[in-house]
């Protein structure tokens, strides 16, 4: 094909994984077809693609499903798009987002990496085989990675790499950097009312890593630790790892039942999301976090704290850490610049109390420095030049407008049959169904929005011992905004259509 000549829907072959898609949607699909034609030259570098219609028309699928693949191949760098002029290949197309040729000895393509890096996502995709990741409605629940301004974070990481020494890469303190360290307590004091000194710190590739770190050392085998029912299946799986077994304690509208410990007195570890509770997205009351505290002082319990998306609060200022009203020291306070920054930084830290300090110290010099000096370097340096806070107001608005829109769209559509819960904060909502009785299967509304394009978890995979009526986790954050209204208005219409028919 001659450069510059626009491709045909013709020319772009149908994916022949159609017919038989098996657990790959037909999003994934059309992104690996369109990879493909890129890479080898039938869409050429600044080729316009085919409308989304036109596609659509010729693939015999969705214009949503169409569009939700564009944009993850825009966010992965594959194309560019500009309202009123289409889609179009990217002038130049990084080596590393080409898909590497297959071998016998397994070639991992770019959606395995883009797997590998939202690994640390606070909640499972709906199924083992379909990772989080951006642009999946309604299963994008992480860091918008197109908000992330390259131009200063390629600065910062440039100057980082420049002033690195031979001696610098190998002597990196196991604490971490002291500079990033700094920054970390004054955003952490600014932000979340937390007061701590930079020998309280301590950096962690990510939340999970932390949850594995504390586990290791405050745990031993045929110990207990209370997790959040429902809650974070991946911490469930941490704890049970290090020999522990795991005591469910129900959540509802005021968090975590903390008196229900008072069954438990032989519980080393609470592992809890005070700000916006993971998945139900309620806040630990003012009460209970009073009560935790105690009980963790008289029991001489630990208590971590995950503060997934404590930043990302949009009706007021959210309630300070929970590790700002840690009198008695029984906290370790757990954040991520993965949920922040970009899902594949792969940065994160520990606020650590004195007295676990020495433990964690000796663990840390057995497994060494999870992350890279310069990738701290760069942290640091783009934390204290102002960057990093005027990144997380951007973000915040676009998260928040990308609820409004899916929320507007749910109201416009099936108003009358839904109530949604936990909207206040971070990078998710609930989604109830007014009409289903309690015990009632989702599944006919999962496989209708499958077919739609639309990933629907259900709240109860995420239940162990309680139950509650059907609803639905809605994520948003990853989404674009055309994203959010085409497919808010789709899945409006679904549910909608299964409340009338309930109804007749």
């Amino acid at each position: 094909m001659p450069r510059g000549k626009t491709a045909s829907s013709l020319d772009l072959p149908l994916p022949a994984t159609f017919p038989l898609a098996g657990n790959r949607s037909k999003r994934d699909c059309i992104v690996d077809a369109i990879r493909h034609a890129i890479s080898t030259g039938l869409l050429p570098a600044q080729g316009d693609l085919p409308s989304s219609r036109t596609l659509a028309e010729r693939w015999q699928v969705s214009r949503g499903t169409v569009e939700a693949a564009f944009d993850q191949l825009h966010s992965e760098g594959y194309v560019t798009r500009t309202h009123g002029s289409g889609t179009r290949v990217s002038a130049i197309v990084p080596d590393s987002f080409l898909p590497p040729p297959s071998s016998a000895g397994g070639g991992r393509g770019p959606a395995e990496k883009t797997a590998d890096a939202v690994q640390d996502a606070r909640l499972p995709a709906a199924s083992p085989d379909s990772p989080v990741r951006a642009g999946v409605p309604f299963v994008a629940r992480l860091a918008a990675p197109e908000l992330l301004q390259q131009s200063p974070w390629q600065k910062h990481s440039t100057e980082a790499a420049k002033g690195e020494s031979a001696a610098d890469a190998g002597s990196t303190p196991l604490r971490g950097l002291e500079s990033l360290r700094q920054q970390i307590v004054a955003y952490l004091g600014a932000f979340r009312g937390l007061s701590c000194r930079p020998e309280d710190i301590f950096i962690t590739s990510g939340i999970r890593y932390a949850i594995d770190a504390v586990a290791r050392v405050v745990l031993t085998p045929g110990s207990k630790a209370a997790i959040e029912d429902p809650g974070y299946p991946g911490a469930r799986r941490i704890v049970e790892l290090a020999g522990a077994s795991t005591i469910d304690v129900p959540v509802d509208e005021h968090g975590m039942r903390v008196a229900e410990l008072e069954q438990h007195p032989d519980v080393s570890l609470v592992y809890i999301t005070p700000a916006h509770q993971s998945p139900l997205g309620v806040s630990l009351s003012i009460d209970r976090r009073e009560t935790l505290l105690d009980w963790a002082h008289a029991h001489r319990a630990w208590i971590i704290e995950d503060d997934y998306d404590g930043e990302f609060s949009f009706q007021s200022a959210p309630l300070p850490a929970l590790k700002s009203q840690d009198r008695h020291q029984r906290v370790i306070y757990c954040s991520s610049f993965n949920k922040t920054v970009h899902a594949g930084l792969r940065v994160g830290f520990m606020v650590i109390p004195a007295a676990l300090q020495p433990r964690v110290l000796a663990l840390w010099q057995t497994i060494g420095s999870p992350v890279s000096a310069t990738v701290q370097r760069a942290l640091a340096s783009f934390m204290a030049s102002g960057d990093f806070a005027s990144h997380l107001r951007r973000s915040r608005q676009a998260y928040q407008q990308r609820r409004d829109v899916v929320l507007r769209e749910l109201d416009r559509h099936a108003r009358e049959h839904i109530t949604v819960t936990g909207s206040h904060a971070g990078f998710h909502f609930v989604l109830w169904l007014n009409w289903l009785k309690d015990g009632m299967d989702e599944q006919a509304i999962v496989t209708q929005a499958a077919a739609a394009g639309i990933e629907l978890q259900p709240l109860a995979s995420l239940c162990r011992n309680v139950s509650f009526g059907p609803a639905f986790i809605v994520g948003y954050s990853a989404l674009s905004l055309a994203q959010a209204r085409f497919f808010g208005r789709e899945l409006g219409s679904i549910l909608r259509a299964h409340a009338d028919l309930a109804a007749c």
